[in-house]
């Protein structure tokens, strides 16, 4: 049977991105629950502090800072601050993510193309080598990249996007590799359709919901809930032997 003290966070400091909604506020419940002190960021604080309050009431420990990933000075100032608050960080959970631009890769504008790459790869690059050291220090910890499937697939009409998700699964791979000595593990979740408000053009409509799901072995979209519960798992001593992976929540679309 497996020692649900394993799932336990206590005493453990999580730093999570994007994390006023959708699957970043889902793990920032769930790591609080289980006994993280929560620090939660994205770029609007008004966001922030509804959630931190509500997380609050059920007895969570959170900070709320906010912060626009992609400007260096705003990523190293959300490190400074929760090492300020806390002491260090044990969990980093790297889930803030943009895309300007839809339709044929080779229309892609410039602009565009630096926006996605800053906030999805060279964000998530700048934070996990600021908490390096800190990690090391405490004897180790958790790096999270909330990647996508379509970091293994293209998805249609999000060509960038797609080469962003997969530059994220190589650079979990690369400093899991790097950082194992350390006591450092790395991983990604790998997201399929999942029913949030950035997906919500796909399952208010149930035909065009059907046309994406009715093939999968599981044919329904994801929740948050089950994204955020693979997270808590390689956020914790439960996952203890895991590092380098790339674990997809998609229903099967991948198989």
């Amino acid at each position: 049977m497996a020692d649900n003290q394993l799932f336990q966070l206590t005493g453990k400091v999580a730093l999570i991105t994007g994390a006023s909604k959708g699957i970043g506020e889902q793990i920032a419940r769930y790591l609080a629950q289980f006994g993280a002190k929560v620090v939660i960021s994205s770029r609007r604080q008004a966001d922030l502090d509804e959630l931190a309050e509500d997380i609050r009431k059920t007895g969570g420990e959170v900070t709320a800072i906010e912060a626009r990933m992609g400007d260096e000075a705003q990523t190293k100032h959300l490190f400074d601050k929760t090492v300020e608050v806390y002491g260090g960080i044990d969990i980093l959970v790297n889930n803030a993510a943009a895309n300007p631009y839809y339709g044929p890769t080779v229309d892609c504008p410039d602009n565009a193309y630096d926006k996605i790459m800053d906030i999805n790869v060279k964000a998530p690059f700048q934070l996990s080598k600021l908490v390096y050291p800190v990690m090391k220090l405490r004897g180790g910890g958790s790096i999270i990249n909330i990647s996508s499937i379509a970091g293994e697939t293209p998805d249609p009409g999000l060509g960038i996007y797609s080469v962003s998700k997969a530059s994220i699964n190589m650079l979990t791979k690369v400093l899991a590799k790097e950082w194992g000595a350390d006591g450092i593990r790395v991983n990604a979740v790998a997201p399929g359709l999942i029913k949030t408000k950035f997906s919500q053009a796909l399952w208010q409509d149930e035909k065009t919901l059907a046309h994406f799901t009715k093939r999968l072995p599981i044919a329904r979209m994801g929740t948050v809930e089950e994204v955020a519960s693979l997270v808590l798992y390689l956020a914790s001593d439960a996952s203890g032997y895991c590092t380098g992976g790339i674990y997809t929540v998609d229903g099967g679309t991948t198989i």
